[in-house]
């Protein structure tokens, strides 16, 4: 324990978050955290969207999927061009999978209760990235959309 103080104090950090590997799991994890910031806020109910997702896809319990979360906004945070994150899963799972990843970032995106423009627009870009066709990214969209409490008038 004292090491871990003292290693504070002489400019280690222990502590960190390490980078993980831009494998396909880490890239769907860093993706969905760029949808949750393409507002310019990430908020919990977008944090916990993506461990929900995390845990479903990967079978993960709650502390290995915000642990995994960590990582992966690490790499978002390294891995500027979206492009690039969407290659890694392009080239690494079935056009099938990539339908369920857009489900995924779709689920984030609503999260909130809320769709804005530059998530709209974020999406249809890693859409295009993973080569899923505007008509099967719109009823993905509108399914995930369908999800959403009706607002009261």
């Amino acid at each position: 324990m004292f090491s871990g103080i003292l290693a504070l104090f002489q400019g280690e950090d222990k502590f960190t978050t390490p980078l993980p590997a831009a494998d396909a799991r880490n890239a769907l994890g860093a993706l969905l955290v760029r949808a949750a910031k393409a507002d310019k806020a990430y908020l919990f109910e977008e944090v916990e969207q993506i461990d929900a997702v995390l845990i479903k896809l990967y079978d993960l319990n709650p502390v290995e999927a915000a642990k995994m979360r960590a990582g992966c906004e690490k790499l978002e945070e390294e891995m500027p061009v979206t492009e690039d994150l969407a290659g890694i899963l392009h080239d690494a799972i079935s056009q099938e999978d990539r339908e369920a990843a857009v489900a995924a970032l779709w689920s984030v995106v609503f999260a909130d209760g809320e769709e804005r423009e530059e998530e709209d627009a974020l999406l249809h870009a890693i859409e295009g990235a993973l080569g899923v066709s505007p008509e099967v990214s719109k009823r993905l969209h509108d399914a995930e959309m369908a999800k959403l409490p009706k607002k009261r008038v």
